[in-house]
């Protein structure tokens, strides 16, 4: 009697086959309405096979870039590669898929790329998110074009009319008593923008005071970025207490955190709140986190950060090569106000229109 062949089952290293169509999936809908990447345009992709994560966008690449070059970039040279990017016509795409930061001396890379009029997919730091973290990381890649372009503009366009706004969690409440700088969208719409693309997953609405001193309060954060650009837990959430826009003091600080403090403090002299920022991506939860600290920016929900750095929106008094520091630290959030209207609630933002 004859007995099936039992399927293959994966290694035990990779991600699971459900894993690997999801991101087949949610790359397609990135490619068609997010970059707007048509057959009449060539694509470059060049990854690494270093992670499962890794290996698995590069497969859910293939199967939606049947045409396009693929590159392995460590077993390839910085010259091919310089070549392969340099071949490219404008509004070609070029995919980066890279477990850590691929470098190439004194080329930044999507830098350089968007001056050669390419659009660009980028993906970094994949080593950062083993295991079930790179299922996070999948589906946060899930591109909603109606919530993230509904949502974002709908928060744009009160954030750059509101006269002031509050961020209530934990009991505490941070007040900015100032409007704001015009906001920006990282919403996967290109269209008003000189650049297409960008690193993913996107999801985000950021702003900051116009007056940085009207910014006071309290702020409870439960997670913050650490010295090694990692989401950084504590255990009770560090709570921050700002004056005129500045950090002056803390209650359950951890030495992780301390230590990012004294580094700022070190090199700046005090410790500035700058960005607010909105984040959309409702793959990424409070309870359910990535450690790379760039992609969990994402998180749907309130982030700022700490630091004079915020080259988005240059201010009288910080000069480029003294602001130094942009941590991105995660606000515990209940309610977000802007005026007097409730934006968010219940983990989710209100306003769609």
């Amino acid at each position: 009697m004859h007995t099936p062949a039992s399927p293959a089952l994966p290694h035990p290293d990779e991600l699971p086959a459900h894993a690997v169509d999801a991101a087949t999936t949610h790359l397609r809908d990135i490619l068609a309405l997010a970059v707007e990447h048509g057959p009449g345009h060539a694509a470059l992709m060049v990854h690494d096979e270093r992670t499962p994560l890794s290996r698995a966008l590069t497969e859910g690449y293939r199967s939606n870039l049947p045409h396009a070059r693929f590159i392995d970039f460590d077993s390839a040279t910085p010259e091919a590669v310089l070549a392969a990017f340099r071949a490219m016509a404008p509004k070609d795409l070029v995919v980066l898929v890279q477990s850590t930061n691929f470098r190439l001396d004194g080329f930044r890379i999507r830098v350089e790329l968007f001056k050669l009029g390419l659009k660009v997919i980028e993906h970094v730091h994949l080593s950062r998110m083993p295991g079930l973290q790179s299922e996070h990381y999948i589906a946060s890649l899930a591109y909603d074009p109606a919530y993230f372009r509904g949502t974002g503009r709908a928060l744009k366009r009160r954030i750059d009319v509101a006269p002031h706004a509050r961020v209530v969690g934990g009991g505490e409440t941070l007040h900015f008593g100032s409007p704001f700088e015009p906001a920006k969208l990282n919403v996967g719409d290109y269209s008003e923008m000189n650049n297409v693309g960008g690193q993913f997953p996107i999801g985000e609405v950021f702003t900051e005071a116009l007056d940085l001193e009207a910014v006071h309060g309290r702020v409870q954060v439960h997670v913050f970025g650490d010295t090694s650009y990692r989401s950084n837990r504590p255990e009770v959430p560090v709570t921050l207490v700002i004056e005129r826009g500045r950090v002056v003091g803390t209650e359950n600080a951890t030495p992780a955190f301390q230590e990012v403090l004294d580094k700022i403090t070190l090199d700046e002299g005090e410790v500035w709140v700058r960005e607010l920022g909105f984040g959309l991506n409702r793959a990424f939860t409070r309870e359910r986190r990535v450690d790379d600290i760039g992609t969990y920016e994402r998180m749907c929900g309130i982030h700022l950060s700490l630091g004079a750095k915020h080259g988005v929106y240059p201010k009288p008094g910080f000069k480029r090569k003294d602001a130094r520091y942009h941590i991105d630290v995660f606000a515990v959030t209940d309610a977000v106000y802007l005026g007097e209207e409730r934006v968010y609630a219940d983990g989710r933002w209100l306003c769609t229109n």
